[in-house]
This record gives C-alpha cells, structure tokens and sequence, in this order.
C-alpha cells in the first residue's frame, strides 16, 4: 500500500511539473490600472485597489495556462473623489448593477495572451501582452513566487460606456481607448 501511495504522490507531483503550479494573487504585490486621454491633451489614471484570482504556470517553461481574475470595480480611484463617483455611475462601469469585472486566460502564444474580458454585461476576448514573467523564488517565509505583467487596450465603446463630450476645440472629453496595464505576482504554500 505504501508503494502504491508514494507511487501517486509522485505522479501528481510530476503532473504538477509538467501541466504548472497553482498560485493565489498577493494583491499587497501586484497592481491593476488604466489609462485613458482626458480632453486629448493627457492621461488620467486609475486603479482597483481589491481584487483576487488564481494562475497556473509552469515554472520551468513559463508558460502560462491558466488565469483567473475578479476586480471588486467599487474600488476604484483615480485619485479624485468626483471622477471616481461619475466613473462608478451607470454612464461607465455602473458599479451598482455590474459589481466585478472578470478576466480569464484563454491561450498564451510566446509572448502574447488571449484573454475574456467581462465588463458589464459584456464579454469580450482581447489580446495583451505577456512581460517579466519571473520566478520562482523563495520567500523568506518559506512560500514560492512568480510575477509577470500583462499590457493591452480595449475600446471602451465595446463594453457600454459610451459617455462623451464634445469640446470647443472639436476634441473629445474622454478618449476611447483604453490602456491596461496589469502586474501580477502569485505565491503557493510552504514547501
């Protein structure tokens, strides 16, 4: 019987190896933001400041096969109290009826991930880029981790936030892409 067991064990830890290694986001380590183009002239920024997930990647490879996300979307700020209130209302993300925002990995190819993005009642598959996936390492506490960084842009036309307006000069209040920039870094237990 002990044959048998250590004869599992060892085939679930090499499946492990070969398939990845599960990790839980460290949200104190990892960041979630935007970009977008206010009155055509710059960018104004913002963050989520409480999410979670899940990743799947194979340490040795780097490849990455599995990504899970959720953003709690009332967390976001932009630094400014009245933005935030507009941003969260139902002209853009409508926090009230629409709460999180998931994101779920469908492939990587080398460098670039296929992803679906559901903002609102809107699912949509995006393509970003893959950056820094390093790892892994050790923690002084004894936990391994791994990081990587995700780049891309949607059109926030795409997910129902249609809210413009038009300025004296012919430009527009809000652009319409946005940029993304996420950064990820994942631990798993004490080995």
């Amino acid at each position: 019987m002990k044959l048998v067991n250590s004869l599992a064990l060892a085939g679930i830890l090499g499946l492990s190896t070969l398939y990845g290694a599960n990790y839980n986001v460290d949200i104190g380590h990892s960041h979630i933001g935007f970009k977008v183009k206010h009155m055509m002239i710059s960018n104004v920024r913002g963050d989520f400041k409480k999410f979670s997930g899940t990743f799947v990647v194979n340490e040795k490879t780097k490849h990455i096969s599995s990504i899970n996300g959720i953003v709690q979307v009332a967390s976001l700020t932009t630094q400014n109290a009245q933005r935030d209130k507009d941003l969260k209302n139902s002209a853009f993300f409508d926090v009230k009826k629409y709460p999180t925002m998931k994101m779920k990995l469908i492939k990587q190819d080398g460098d670039k991930a296929t992803l679906e993005l559901t903002i609102k009642d809107v699912t949509k598959t995006i393509e970003m880029n893959i950056e820094d996936i390093n790892g892994p390492v050790k923690d002084p506490w004894g936990y391994t981790r791994m990081a990587f960084e995700l780049h891309g842009q949607i059109n926030r036309k795409d997910f129902h936030m249609n809210f413009n307006k038009l300025l004296e000069t012919g430009g527009l209040l809000v652009g319409d892409k946005v940029k993304i920039d996420i950064s990820i870094e994942g631990t798993r237990g004490k080995q």
